[in-house]
């Protein structure tokens, strides 16, 4: 049970590192990108590449993924994003989505449908019994868990204490206003998306390992993103952030426990959640949505 506990939270962190990208641009940027998988697997291909043909560490591949794929979103932002964001939603959603199906057709063309395989560092892929069996850690999963707490708390701490932070925050509220007070909108936007695009990336580079790698990756956990955001929220990190524990914790066991109905539970939960609490379950009352 508590090796099951201790997966689904590695699981989930890991989740919510490549979602939170999502939950920013929703939540803050008013923009909805289901191209935004797009970003992981850009990560994670990177980082197969790196590995496989040029023999760069692990460890190294991971700030460059997150470096590469930050700037590609700074790039398509600039040039493709931001005419976008004054659209309405619809139009959003089929713009991004046509881009998701672009990078997955791309991908399979030029790297081919076989699964990506990443060779970890020796001192990743043991494993730590505890307490007879009782508690089962592997160490890779154990990193996940440490590289995505820290990350979690250098976001929170950037979006609540920084004056980047309050720059965001007041362009959201008011482009007009932020731009009048000396704020250069588009730069803070720009920063944002690029962010949250390497944060993709580094999931991607993470996860690779643990969720599979192939050209249908933005496809097959676009789903999970957006639960992740609905059920968490957009109006902070905290509630994602426990979404994605709650995903994370739910579909290891379920798959444990049920193995035949799959997904089905997550699903399950998701829509009983939304039911009960439609603007999401960790949002303020009289929150943003």
């Amino acid at each position: 049970m508590l090796t099951i506990l201790f997966d689904g939270v590695a699981y989930g962190m890991l989740l919510f590192i490549l979602a939170v990208g999502l939950a920013v641009t929703m939540g803050l940027m008013n923009f909805i990108n289901l191209a935004h998988g797009a970003f992981a697997m850009a990560g994670g291909y990177l980082t197969v590449m790196l590995m496989q043909r040029l023999d760069v560490p692990f460890l190294i591949c991971l700030p460059l993924a997150f470096a590469v794929t930050g700037l590609l979103g700074a790039f398509l932002e600039r040039t493709l994003y931001r005419r976008m964001y004054q659209k309405p939603h619809l139009d959003q959603v089929l713009f991004s989505i046509g881009l998701a199906f672009m990078s997955v057709s791309s991908v399979d063309y030029f790297m081919g449908s076989q699964q990506q395989i990443i060779q970890l560092p020796e001192w990743l892929r043991g494993r730590t019994e505890w307490w007879d069996g009782a508690l089962g850690m592997g160490h890779y999963r154990l990193f996940i868990i440490a590289i995505c707490a820290a990350l979690t708390v250098g976001l929170q701490y950037v979006l609540a204490k920084t004056r980047f932070g309050s720059q965001l925050r007041a362009s959201v509220d008011d482009a007009r206003v932020a731009a009048g007070l000396g704020i250069n909108v588009n730069i803070v936007f720009a920063v944002t998306f690029a962010v949250g695009s390497g944060l993709a990336g580094l999931g991607g580079a993470l996860g690779a390992e643990v969720l599979g790698l192939d050209p249908t990756f933005p496809l097959k956990f676009m789903v999970y993103f957006l639960i992740v955001v609905a059920v968490g929220g957009t109006s902070s990190i905290t509630g994602p952030l426990l979404a994605a524990l709650l995903l994370g914790v739910a579909d290891v066991a379920g798959k444990y426990y049920v193995p035949k109905l799959g997904a089905f539970i997550v699903y399950s939960l998701m829509l009983l959640i939304l039911l009960w609490r439609p603007q999401g379950l960790f949002v303020r009352q009289g929150g943003k949505a």
